[in-house]
């Protein structure tokens, strides 16, 4: 089990290098990270976009950029279509957000034309390295589901689940993330998360450990869980975070990456590839460190599926 990003990174050199479409990749820093990845044998890239744009984004990131991997889309949401197209066709196993936003990129994936929907529901998954921790966590959903149903929030948890599997952890411990640990019914969030630990109980959610609700502080540190007398396997050795809102998830992961200066790495679940999936001011080490993941998960599907 992985338990740092850079172990992420390392275990993807011993696989097989997969082909990644990057979608309006005319952006300096997604090319320093694809380069990289390139270069360290993790992927073969092909850059989808304006390709004069591609070329002095290269050129203002000193990277290096074969001609033959640039296929000319002067057009962004055209970027993303031909994307997915390459995806549906098998040209491509993963794809890569360049410089557009989130939901030109997804509106591509999920067309039904481009059949690359596996799972009932789309969800994002941010793996995040926090110093003073000994485990990776897999806060979800940041990005993608505004205000998930019981019904989303089991399909977002067992989306996590699968990223935890590729990354080594068989079982992993997932808190239902909220303001308090009871069930009160005037906070929904709290009777989802007392739902969905049952549902874990009757064999519903497989793959992992729930238990919610929780508190954040309960959830991650030991002192905080025996303070709060809440006992389980779960309260403060969680490794999933399942958040109630996009608001919530959107605030936490910021403020992990900010004031606590996690490394973090992005990925969309649910489709029949993983979706490479970073904010457009995120670090190209943050950017290689989600190619690399891709890498993990697509390798892990491509095993499962000829299993």
């Amino acid at each position: 089990m992985f338990q740092t990003l850079d172990e992420v990174l390392d275990a993807t050199r011993q696989r097989e290098a997969c082909t990644m479409a990057v979608a309006a990749a005319q952006d300096a820093d997604v090319l320093k990270a694809v380069c990289a990845a390139r270069d360290a044998g993790l992927i073969r890239p092909l850059l989808l976009g304006e390709k004069n744009a591609i070329r002095k984004a290269a050129e203002a990131a000193n990277m290096t950029v074969c001609e033959e991997d640039i296929l000319d889309a002067p057009d962004k949401k055209e970027a993303c279509r031909r994307a997915a197209l390459l995806a549906r066709d098998g040209k491509a196993d993963l794809i890569m957000k360049g410089n557009i936003d989130t939901a030109s990129v997804m509106k591509a994936v999920l067309n039904r034309e481009m059949n690359l929907r596996k799972n009932s529901l789309i969800s994002h998954v941010a793996v995040m390295e926090a110093p003073g921790y000994d485990r990776l966590f897999y806060l979800t959903d940041s990005s993608i589901n505004i205000a998930p149903t019981l019904e989303q929030k089991a399909a977002i948890l067992q989306n996590a689940v699968e990223v935890a599997h590729a990354l080594g952890n068989e079982e992993p411990k997932a808190a239902v993330l909220c303001a308090l640990e009871t069930v009160n019914p005037k906070m929904k969030s709290t009777v989802d998360a007392h739902e969905l630990k049952l549902m874990n109980q009757r064999g519903e959610l497989t793959g992992c450990l729930v238990d919610g609700p929780l508190a954040l502080d309960e959830s991650i540190s030991e002192e905080a869980a025996r303070h709060k007398k809440i006992e389980g396997p779960v309260a403060g050795h969680a490794e999933i975070l399942l958040v109630p809102d996009v608001e919530c998830g959107n605030a936490l992961n910021k403020a992990m990456t900010y004031f606590g200066h996690a490394q973090k790495a992005g990925i969309v679940m649910g489709a029949r590839i993983p979706v490479v999936l970073t904010s457009r001011n995120a670090l190209p080490r943050s950017k290689l460190y989600s190619i690399a993941l891709a890498v993990l998960i697509a390798d892990r599907q491509r095993r499962m599926d000829h299993a």
